[in-house]
């Protein structure tokens, strides 16, 4: 297996130049400004003109991950050519989150295989309901096989988002990649950083992501009352105050839920994710080395099952992540860069949600508010 890494930027076009490729890619993965996949056809043309065998998959951002560097504006593409392993794309489209579980099942049903390892997704951040696409992925795809990736972002617009495979790209789509062989090698890991503060809440009143009613109050005037003065730059203010959801009230651990938009009129949150009825909410918030720990260990838990020297990572870390850190952001790349070691080659960005099991011994989830990894190899 052989991994690089290539930059655009609209000052230098492609950084190192196409040209001077080595070989043509079995896969590239890429991630984008929105503004740039959207209404710039040209960069990713021209990338898969010089790699037209290979199967192209990417996604929109809220900013781009490139080596230990994070940028706005840009595209950070990751090429890879393997010896042994196949790989293979499918592509759905959706309307609305409605069709979220459809996709996850089409996913699956197209990918399925005995011989498959691995699936990475990239989906639409904005018209996907993650909850129901994780859910539906982890009962079509066989059994073993687990899935990990992110949803699009759009910077903290919550606007537009896109993902695409091959010369499709566009809104509401959902892309995977496997992977089959023997000799693919793959680890993943996932940690947030977060801390709960507040009173528990009961969820009174919900609708699949829609959050009505909190201990029988209008969820988005409560959340205002947190928020205060944050609140007029609401949604984007509630990645700073993202919700744990808990499936009990002793519950002392849960998923985090960061919230898409809101609803004046209906007086409700929307969140990436579910938030059933019955389970319980409190909020959270961060400080900057609390999140580079988070990071730091979810490094680490992929590293318990990984052993080979040359590797390639995928990271996705939560936008919310990225406007907490501001400008020590690169700080959690390097950290979980330092704790992978020498011989990385990486990229990835800031999504409205992340996709990975909970641990090493769970199926794939929606999370918010982490730094997802993926790490895999190819055996020699």
């Amino acid at each position: 297996m052989h991994a690089s890494l290539l930059r655009w930027s609209r000052g230098t076009g492609w950084v190192p130049s196409l040209a001077r490729a080595e070989g043509s890619a079995s896969l590239i993965f890429y991630f984008g400004a929105s503004e740039i996949l959207l209404d710039n056809p040209t960069p990713l043309r021209e990338l898969r003109g010089a790699h037209p065998g290979a199967v192209c998959a990417g996604c929109s951002t809220a900013g781009e991950i490139a080596g230990s560097s994070v940028n706005d504006g840009t595209i950070a593409a990751l090429l890879i050519r393997f010896n042994r392993t196949r790989v293979r794309g499918a592509c759905v489209k959706v309307d609305s989150a409605e069709d979220s579980a459809e996709a996850g099942a089409a996913l699956g049903r197209q990918l399925a295989s005995p011989d498959l390892r691995h699936v990475v997704v990239l989906s639409d951040g904005l018209l996907v309901n993650g909850s129901q696409l994780t859910e539906s992925l982890r009962t079509h795809l066989p059994a073993g096989v687990q899935a990990t990736g992110g949803m699009a972002g759009d910077g903290a617009r919550f606007q537009r988002t896109a993902a695409g495979l091959d010369d499709d790209m566009g809104p509401g789509r959902v892309v995977a990649v496997g992977f089959y062989g023997e000799s693919f090698h793959v680890a993943y890991g996932s940690a947030g950083g977060w801390e709960p503060f507040g009173p528990k809440r009961l969820v009174t009143r919900s609708k699949d992501n829609v959050l009505y009613e909190l201990d029988n109050q209008p969820a988005l005037a409560l959340y205002k009352r947190y928020l205060g003065e944050r609140a007029a730059a609401l949604p984007a203010a509630g990645l700073l105050f993202p919700l744990q959801l808990l499936p009990d009230a002793d519950a002392t651990s849960g998923l985090v839920r960061t919230i898409l938009a809101i609803d004046e009129e209906a007086q409700s949150l929307t969140f990436a994710g579910d938030i059933p009825m019955g389970h319980f909410c409190r909020l959270m918030k961060a400080g900057a080395d609390s999140l580079m720990e988070g990071a730091a260990s979810a490094a680490g838990q992929a590293l318990t099952s990984f052993n080979d020297h040359q590797r390639v990572a995928l990271l996705v870390s939560c936008v919310g992540r990225k406007l907490v850190l501001g400008q020590r952001v690169e700080e959690e790349v390097e950290a979980v860069l330092a704790r992978l070691g020498a011989g990385v080659c990486n990229a990835g960005f800031y999504s409205y949600g992340e996709i990975s099991p909970a641990g090493l011994t769970h199926d794939c989830e929606l999370h918010n508010q982490t730094m997802t990894l993926t790490v895999f190899s190819e055996a020699s």
